[in-house]
């Protein structure tokens, strides 16, 4: 039972014997005491004035005298008006010091071979292009998420669906087909995803001087788009791609294979992976095959033109294309290819999409038709939905080349963390020249990804890299460089003999060092919440509010000066817990935390 089950207990068993009346365990509001007020829980009492038939504060008194009776957990307790705050007993807290000690990986649900399944889909990119910021929220979001439901006992699939086919994709490929002259990564010293993505913007770039010339002439600009002959001929070639043709499939597969080398450098400098890929060219005949057995079924119907649909109107939605009139899939429809690829690879209990906000209605359409295709897990998918992330400079455009890079921008924190360091006075002149650099890595790397998923996921976010960077305020750094500050202590505290495993309980503890405890001790329901809200805010913001804590009683109290033996090795075993929370709690966020700074 924990503890404030126990302390619910004991408080309907004291109401039960002062004034004879059951009471239950929701008609009892135990609160955290407030910061301003002595006390580590607060009790209202104002539900049982009408039992005791006395004023608040006799209430509150005569139930903590009962309390600290009869409850050896309650050392003493004091009355605002009608508030009954609490102070629980230093050895309960220190013996929970000591079982924090004991469990090496505190607040984290252990997973067995039973434990319910649960598919995390994320990242999502396509491959005519490089990753970019949006793509860094996302597979931020998607690898967090898959640590913290991992954390609360759940084996996890972490699953990427690559969008490899289309007409945005030929769009590359005819543009280096007609203007690459035969470049290569190789050739052009540039990552291969980079390399496509100018293919990209070039091809963009001439198909508007086209409808500009187009337009000149005399042209509507609607005329012009539909008279173009670039986009005629990206339309042949995935007319080609899709009946097979040899050679543009080999130049397909060449110029993705380029784009994959790419995006695997990407995905291992941000600290992110997968543990099974598909992709949109094999999964969209699966979708269309599944839906033609739907069809079959009767749970689709078809129109006169020859295309599918699905008729959501009982559900309060409206009617849903499925197969064009021509027999080709849509977006919807590569989807139930996917879920169904999935289903026969793995036994999925549950399913979470990471994707934007702009797609709900997607996702709900999506969750119905999988229902009703019946996918055990289709009703109760979960679509984590997030905002956009704008830099300062505002909204990003591919076609137009103003995409901020994921490369460019982690190049960017790397040189921030760099020159920041040396503004603070050279932090790591202590380290190599290797351990440096790591170092400004991991802090680089640590600024963006707490930046990123410090903000409730579901807001949109503006990103500023030099703020994020700052080594005071709710940072990455600042909480990197706490549990830097932890090592040193310890390390320090090594070197003088110390050993805090056979340290003596110290007869009393400061308020201050019984609410760090209360913190560490509060991680376990944290991690607990952050999994039913699916929220990796509320992971980052517990490790602000720990390091912070932990900062204050670094500055007020004697850590490795403290006079007495007992209380100086509580204080580095407290201390050494705190370090562990915090990297455990950054480690769920997938941010390293350095050994020095």
């Amino acid at each position: 039972m924990n503890l404030e089950n126990r302390l619910i207990e004991s408080i309907a068993t004291a109401i039960q014997e002062l004034y004879g009346q059951q009471v239950t365990a929701d008609k009892i509001q135990l609160q955290k005491t407030r910061k301003e007020f002595e006390g580590d829980f607060t009790l209202v009492v104002f539900p049982f004035l009408s039992l005791s038939r006395k004023k608040p504060e006799d209430t509150a008194a005569e139930i903590g005298d009962y309390l600290t009776k009869n409850q050896p957990l309650i050392a003493s307790y004091n009355v605002i008006k009608g508030f009954l705050n609490v102070n629980i007993d230093s050895n309960y807290w220190i013996e929970l010091l000591q079982k924090i000690e004991a469990t090496e990986k505190w607040g984290i649900t252990p997973v067995t071979e039973n434990s319910p399944l649960v598919m995390v889909e994320y990242s999502s990119p396509n491959t005519n292009k490089p990753l970019h910021l949006g793509h860094i929220r996302n597979n931020l979001l998607g690898y967090a998420l898959s640590n913290i439901i991992e954390a609360n006992g759940n084996r996890v699939v972490k699953t990427n669906i690559v969008n490899d086919r289309g007409i945005h994709i030929c769009k590359s490929m005819l543009a280096w087909q007609k203007w690459g002259g035969g470049e290569t990564p190789e050739s052009s010293g540039k990552k291969g995803d980079h390399l496509i993505g100018d293919y990209y913007v070039a091809f963009d770039k001439h198909y508007k001087a086209e409808i500009s010339e187009a337009m000149e002439k005399g042209m509507s600009k609607e005329e012009a788009e539909a008279a173009s002959p670039l986009m005629s001929e990206a339309r042949e070639m995935l007319v080609k791609w899709e009946q097979g043709d040899e050679e543009v499939r080999n130049l397909w597969k060449t110029m993705n294979g380029w784009v994959y080398e790419g995006f695997d450098e990407t995905y291992r400098t941000l600290g992110v992976n997968f543990d099974k890929i598909y992709y949109e060219s094999d999964t969209y005949l699966v979708g269309k095959e599944t839906v033609l057995e739907g069809l079959e079924k009767g749970i689709f119907y078809r129109r006169e033109d020859g295309s599918v649909w699905a008729d959501l109107t009982a559900e309060g939605l409206d009617e849903k294309l499925l197969l064009r009139s021509d027999g080709t899939s849509v977006y919807m429809t590569q989807d139930i290819g996917t879920a169904q690829l999935r289903f026969r690879d793995y036994p999925i209990d549950k399913m979470v999409y990471v994707v934007g906000n702009e797609q709900n209605y997607h996702f709900q359409v999506l969750s119905l038709l999988l229902d009703k295709l019946g996918f055990s897990w289709g009703k109760g998918l979960v679509h984590f939905s997030y905002g956009m992330v704008e830099l300062p400079e505002g909204k990003m455009k591919s076609r137009e080349g103003t995409v901020v890079d994921a490369d460019d921008l982690m190049q960017e924190m790397f040189d921030t963390a760099r020159e920041t360091s040396v503004e603070l006075g050279g932090k790591l002149n202590d380290l190599t020249p290797e351990e440096a650099e790591s170092t400004i890595r991991t802090i680089g790397l640590g600024a963006l990804k707490y930046f990123m998923l410090k903000v409730d996921a579901r807001k949109n976010m503006l990103f500023n890299p030099k703020e994020s960077i700052d080594f005071n305020g709710n940072t990455g750094p600042f909480i990197q460089y706490t549990y830097a500050r932890t090592r040193s202590i310890e390390r320090k505290a090594a070197e003088s003999g110390i050993n805090i495993a056979e340290a003596a309980a110290p007869s009393a503890i400061s308020a201050k060092e019984r609410s760090i405890i209360r913190m560490l001790y509060d991680f376990s329901a944290v991690v607990r919440q952050a999994g039913t809200d699916y929220s990796p805010s509320g992971i980052a913001n517990y490790a602000y509010e720990l390091a912070k804590e932990y900062n204050q009683f670094y500055h007020d109290y004697s850590i490795l000066r403290e006079e007495d033996a007992t209380l100086k090795a509580f204080r580095i075993l407290l201390t050494r817990n705190v370090g562990k929370v915090i990297k455990i709690a950054m480690n769920l966020l997938g941010i390293d935390v350095p050994e020095r700074m």
